[in-house]
């Protein structure tokens, strides 16, 4: 009788065990899908600047056309350069205003996505404006394609340097940045230059 009940205690112990490896599976599981969960603006070219701002530009014609369409708010500030290629990148504002750091690092960050990297510049001109200065209305008798948008008012110009540093952030993502966004958000990470 003490054997039978040793037996089925084993077995219930067994049981449990089982259960209990089957809950640790899936706790592991949930945690790699949740660590592959992209966030929406992956999808785009971003990056997080170093004063904590999120940035992002088009990889094409299309996500441009996206980008610039659904989500550019008021308040967030809008860059380009005047070279074929070059992607719409935006300052994502969420209320707080962009300092001249993250500025010079947006800037830079749209010259290296544009054609300048192929031709091998080594800066770029890049120019940044309001949202109510993009417009997808094109001049009486023009049209404007995929991923072109019309600019009117005063562009704040300035120049970036060609070059990218590509790092691996706290949570695995890979990130291309300025070599300072890369410095405060990456655990490690290298420079390059065209």
């Amino acid at each position: 009788e003490a054997l039978a009940m040793h037996k089925k205690r084993v077995e219930e112990i067994e049981v449990k065990a089982v259960k209990l490896e089957k809950e640790e599976r899936e706790k592991i599981a949930e945690k790699a899908a949740e660590k592959q969960r992209k966030e929406w603006y992956e999808k785009f070219r971003w990056f997080i600047s170093s004063e904590g701002f999120l940035i992002i530009g088009g990889r094409d014609a299309t996500t441009n056309d996206i980008i610039v369409k659904k989500h550019v708010e008021p308040n967030d500030i809008v860059f380009h350069a005047e070279i074929a290629g070059s992607p719409f990148c935006i300052i994502k504002s969420e209320g707080r205003q962009a300092g001249e750091q993250t500025l010079k690092e947006t800037a830079q960050f749209c010259a290296v996505n544009s054609r300048a990297w192929k031709l091998g510049l080594s800066n770029l001109e890049v120019y940044y404006v309001k949202p109510e200065q993009v417009t997808k209305e094109a001049p009486s008798g023009e049209y404007l394609g995929k991923g072109a948008f019309m600019i009117y008012g005063k562009k704040n110009k300035m120049f970036a340097d060609v070059k990218i540093s590509i790092g691996v952030t706290k949570q695995s993502k890979v990130m291309a940045a300025s070599e300072d966004a890369c410095k405060k958000n990456c655990v490690y990470f290298i420079t390059i230059r065209p």
